[in-house]
């Protein structure tokens, strides 16, 4: 058990704010964590508000004045939590496998990432009615420097990875499967194609508040 000392320390870490729509506590949650006992505490707490931080103010940020409310699924994991899941095969990446954006404090510099899994209700309410997830991905890829983007059948979430040097990349499980835009290739879709496809979204940081 904790000391009273590290829980605050803890308790403390959640309220740290990382951008004007959210906090450190909002990524910390884990269903892993709490079935299975496993802390979710960062190694170098710093270094995950920082990289967690450029997520939140260059790509959830803009997200969240564009479309509402964010539903974040798996935010931040600690190496030991990142582990335990990989080990037992809860869908976590190893943790020095390159995709593996959840832990937010193993890397400095080019190195940096930072990333999470989350869903966006109002596109989530359009892909139940048969909207096609590639609407989605086109509109971020038009929008924001995001570096990889992967697509998941529920509820059409995706992992969001933030990066100094963007990779640009778009890979779903959704059909058609597979990889859709490569590091360092320009998109099979024209400019005009992909904006055809969300002109009904909300304009881009449409939301204004107080």
């Amino acid at each position: 058990m904790r000391s009273p000392k590290s829980m605050w320390s803890l308790e403390t870490l959640g309220r740290v704010r990382l951008s004007r729509h959210f906090y450190m506590r909002d990524f910390l949650y884990s269903e892993i964590g709490n079935i299975h006992r496993v802390p979710n505490v960062p190694p170098d707490p710093d270094l995950a508000i920082e990289n967690g931080r450029r997520l939140c103010e260059e790509l959830l940020d803009p997200l969240e004045e564009t479309f509402g409310r964010l539903a974040i699924r798996s935010g931040y994991r600690s190496p030991t939590l990142n582990g335990y899941g990989n080990t037992h095969k809860l869908n976590c990446a190893a943790n020095d496998n390159p995709i593996e954006c959840h832990i937010w404090d193993r890397g400095r510099g080019e190195d940096a990432i930072a990333g999470t899994s989350l869903a966006i209700p109002w596109f989530a309410d359009r892909y139940a009615a048969g909207r096609d997830w590639r609407d989605l991905a086109w509109w971020i890829h038009d929008h924001l420097p995001y570096s990889e983007l992967w697509f998941f059948p529920k509820l059409a979430a995706f992992n969001l990875t933030w990066r100094p040097t963007p990779l640009r990349t778009i890979s779903s499980y959704i059909a058609p499967r597979g990889m859709l835009l490569r590091a360092g290739c320009d998109p099979a879709e024209g400019p005009a194609d992909r904006r055809a496809r969300y002109t009904d979204f909300p304009a881009f940081k449409g939301i204004t508040y107080p």
